[in-house]
């Protein structure tokens, strides 16, 4: 299995190299040459396996260039500290059934690949005698699955961009609690789509790039990508346990994937593409609804840091989605030439017009989309708890909203937990009147001291402060 790049500028590389390059030297992303199949006699033969040795399967489709074994023993450790299940399913009515994502150290989904990308990039750069110098940017989650993953790595320094005051306070104390020398947290004066333009100023400089050792963890790296897939195979085997053997080939199942970035629905894409029987991809958005305008009407639309809504599912405050040219990518027939002149229109009048293409959307890639507000969100969490007495999350209640458009009988609906309600207490508090319980062990977190340095949105700042720091 060999990587590509988007815009045709990459020379076929294997999955470890993709791993430490995150951005392609073209600007563009890294997509597998081929999506990997599995049939439904593998999909069976998979059906007994532990969520680490599932990962080990999937993870070997993209990963040709490690050794079997050297994945089981990665994936073992990287889900050693979950509940044994892993990834927990839980119905709460009305034909949804949630995904549990968030068992993980951060209480978060972005915990599932992350763990993995800590080992496989430790291994990586062992075998290679190299260091890696992290650059990344967070809107709430991104950040904090990163640093607790790679936090007292020799061979990775990370360096974790994220908004000025557009976080929560428990996201923020889990990142800037952090004491470890190998972790940098900069909070940039601005939104998170200037926070993703330093870091892309900075990956697109080949030459501060390698002189640096940069890399990249947040969904543009296709490491984190590939493991986010192995959840939705797992998914679709839980759901069709119940279904009797001779019906369960082609069994169809819809997700439900709150997305900003679009990274975590790109990997659902990914593994309807490989042969997992995916009916429908339903995106759900919040007041920051870039991507819903694309999926409703064929057209993107970024907006400014000033049209960027602070709202109260923070980690999808994103109005410029970096994993969508990955989506464009397909969507006109892997033309290089096509991606370079979409993103050229882009640059030049702020829009790309795909309308013509639209009606493909939902009928030859099944994604549909929907749009949540707060006060759609304060629903959501009530109307689930009084039904169910489970608390979901802000980001979660987005995915549940949106999912209700688009339930179709004898379909099941999964709707993909983003976080525990913890890290989002005082919307938990405002929608339901509960004040949830903390263990010792976040209360200890919360009041910890925080160590961050202020930034403007400046890109020479930056690039001092990581010549400064960065591992050699």
């Amino acid at each position: 299995m060999l990587y590509i790049s988007t815009r045709g500028g990459m020379q076929p590389q294997p999955f470890s190299e993709t791993l430490l390059e995150g951005l392609a030297p073209d600007g563009g992303l890294a997509v597998p040459e081929r999506l990997p199949q599995v049939d439904a006699e593998t999909l069976e033969r998979w059906r007994a396996l532990t969520y680490p040795q599932l990962a080990t399967e999937v993870l070997s489709l993209f990963a040709t260039d490690i050794p079997r074994d050297d994945l089981a023993r990665m994936t073992a450790a990287a889900y050693a500290d979950f509940p044994d299940a892993v990834v927990p399913l839980r119905s709460i009515g009305g034909g949804l059934t949630l995904v549990g994502l968030s068992e993980g150290p951060t209480l978060a989904f972005k915990d599932m690949a992350m763990q993995f990308l800590g080992q496989v990039l430790e291994y990586v750069l062992e075998k290679k005698d190299r260091v890696l110098n992290i650059v990344g940017a967070t809107s709430g989650d991104t950040g904090s699955a990163a640093e607790h993953a790679l936090r007292g790595k020799e061979r990775v320094s990370v360096f974790m961009l994220s908004p000025q005051g557009r976080m929560s306070s428990f996201q923020r104390a889990q990142m800037y609690s952090l004491q470890d020398e190998n972790v940098h947290n900069i909070a940039v004066d601005g939104v998170f789509d200037d926070c993703q333009n330093l870091v892309k100023r900075l990956a697109g400089d080949l030459e501060f790039k390698r002189a640096q050792n940069l890399g990249a963890v947040n969904s543009i790296n296709l490491g984190r990508i590939a493991a986010q897939v192995v959840y939705y195979f797992w998914a679709w085997l839980r759901v069709t346990d119940a279904v009797e053997p001779e019906f369960r080939p082609g069994f169809e199942v819809s997700f439900t994937v709150p997305s900003g970035n679009f990274g975590n629905i790109l990997s659902g894409f990914f593994a309807k593409g490989m042969g997992v029987p995916i009916r429908r991809l339903v995106l759900a958005a919040n007041e920051n609804n870039v991507l819903d305008e694309f999926f409703r009407t064929g057209v993107y639309r970024p907006r400014s840091a000033a049209d960027t809504h602070a709202t109260s599912s923070p980690s999808m405050d994103i109005s410029k989605a970096s994993n969508l040219e990955r989506f464009i990518f397909e969507l006109v027939d892997r033309d290089p030439a096509r991606v370079v002149a979409a993103w050229d229109a882009l640059d030049a009048v702020g829009a790309i017009d795909f309308s013509a293409e639209q009606p493909r959307f939902e009928s030859e890639f099944g994604i549909v989309s929907g749009t949540s507000t707060h006060a759609d969100r304060l629903a959501t969490i009530r109307s689930v708890y009084d039904e169910t007495g489970e608390i979901i999350d802000p980001h979660t209640a987005d995915g549940v909203k949106v999912a209700r458009e688009h339930v179709e009988s004898e379909v099941p609906m999964l709707v993909l937990e983003t976080a525990k309600p913890q890290k989002f207490a005082e919307t938990i508090t405002e929608a339901i009147g509960v004040e949830l319980d903390f263990s010792p062990e976040l209360r200890e977190m919360l009041a910890a001291p925080q160590r961050v340095t202020e930034m403007a949105d400046d890109e020479q700042a930056l690039r001092a402060f990581v010549a400064e720091h960065a591992l050699r």
